[in-house]
């Protein structure tokens, strides 16, 4: 799967590394962030929406993202709708 890769947090250091991917084939955007605490992980996993159980499944991830990522991630979209127009 060839990623178009967007931009990586202007502010990482030596350890971490938020960072953002597109997948132009299957029109997913892919992120790489901060593992929550198990504060704020509880907190999403008994949130609720209407129409779906609580919880996290076990195949699917809570992440966190910089704010002043907001940018890439707007590129990222954007990169997205271009290849859906293909």
């Amino acid at each position: 799967m060839p990623l178009l890769f967007i931009g990586i947090d202007p502010k990482t250091g030596d350890k971490a590394s938020p960072t953002l991917w597109v997948d132009q084939e299957k029109k997913e955007l892919i992120f790489q962030g901060f593992k929550p605490g198990p504060e704020l992980e509880a907190e999403c996993a008994a949130f609720e929406v209407p129409g779906h159980a609580t919880g996290i499944p076990e195949h699917e991830a809570v992440i966190r993202i910089p704010a002043r990522m907001v940018k890439m991630i707007r590129e990222a979209c954007d990169a997205v709708e271009r290849a859906d127009l293909r």
